[in-house]
């Protein structure tokens, strides 16, 4: 059975100095767009979640890799799309819906340094670019440690405002820290997704199922020959 990696990635930008809290999550432009013209090189084809969900129902069958962003950062656009529209891939950004043109508040915590985050114009021209917008909560919340009513409003919350603001629709959701239980994948399919992704590591295939998809996570440190493991062999998949 054909298995379909979804890349997973936050901020396309220069990391912080060393010491700052997830440095990991940063992916510097030049290392994706080597990633991004490798993908091409293998003959690969990268989508949105919406491109890529007859692959993963087992409609068809092809050369063909997810991508998608968590949070909504501004550096996605201005980074990654160029590259994206130059090889002719659509991806999805997972947008918190009420933090749209504001930073990753979520972080101040950790002490995570905050970020812009894109809001509903830039978005407009991330979908013009020919991406694709999803559903990351309304706040980032950690949906399984809250009571179900307050998960409901979250994932609901943030597919409307995300609709009313942008105009189209909005059929992808991730769980923030892939955080979720059934609850929150009964919650997901009732309010009209059609895939729900996590931070569970492995690649998809047609069995997998959409509203718990796993992911593999492209980090600062992935070196092209550990990417192309990811890609290409069971690397991810292991238990």
């Amino acid at each position: 059975m054909p298995r379909y990696p979804i890349l997973t990635y936050h901020q396309i930008a220069e990391a912080p100095p060393k010491g700052a809290p997830y440095r990991s999550l940063y992916v510097a432009p030049g290392a994706f767009a080597r990633q991004m013209r490798l993908l091409d090189l293998l003959g690969f084809r990268g989508l949105s979640m919406s491109a890529l969900l007859p692959y993963l129902r087992g409609e068809k069958v092809g050369r063909v890799v997810g991508i998608t962003f968590d949070d909504g950062y501004t550096n996605n656009l201005e980074n990654a799309l160029p590259v994206l529209q130059k090889l002719g891939f659509s991806s999805t950004c997972y947008a918190v819906s009420g933090l749209v043109g504001r930073t990753n508040l979520w972080d101040l915590e950790v002490g995570i340094a905050q970020t812009g985050l894109m809001s509903a114009e830039l978005m407009r021209r991330w979908l013009a670019g020919g991406q694709e917008i999803g559903a990351h909560t309304q706040s980032h919340a950690r949906l399984d440690q809250l009571a179900e009513e307050q998960s409901q409003v979250e994932i609901l919350g943030s597919k409307v405002d995300l609709e009313s603001l942008l105009g189209v629709a909005v059929n992808h959701f991730c769980y923030p820290y892939g955080g979720h239980g059934s609850i929150q994948v009964s919650q997901v399919k009732a309010a009209g997704f059609a895939t729900a992704t996590t931070t569970e590591r492995g690649r998809a295939n047609a069995a997998s199922p959409l509203f718990e998809l796993p992911r593999v996570p492209v980090l600062r440190s992935t070196t092209l020959p550990v990417f192309v493991l990811k890609l290409l062999s069971t690397y991810e998949d292991r238990k």
